[in-house]
């Protein structure tokens, strides 16, 4: 198990957001946060962080749990803990 790993690597491993691509692409809009800081793709992330990602209407913050450098779609949702969900609604 690693230590740290990059931040749009443990998004696609986690599926957090399926592909890596997409994960850099939200990540250099600054829609993700590490605890409580505006991050990178490169940023590095270990167990115990925090992340908060913005999807259009839907804000995740997440823990993370363990860093796995492959995951299988059943142990991948294992790697992090849901905090909290919530919706924007249009006004």
């Amino acid at each position: 198990m690693a230590d740290s790993m990059r931040l749009d690597k443990f998004l696609k491993v986690s599926r957090l957001i399926k592909r890596r691509t997409v994960a850099k692409e939200v990540a250099e809009k600054g829609r993700i946060s590490v605890n409580g800081t505006v991050a990178k793709p490169g940023t590095n992330v270990k167990a115990g962080d925090e992340l908060v990602i913005k999807f259009g209407q839907k804000t995740v913050t997440a823990q993370i749990d363990r860093l796995e450098e492959n995951a299988r779609k059943e142990v991948a949702t294992e790697m992090y803990t849901i905090l909290k969900e919530e919706r924007k609604d249009e006004e």
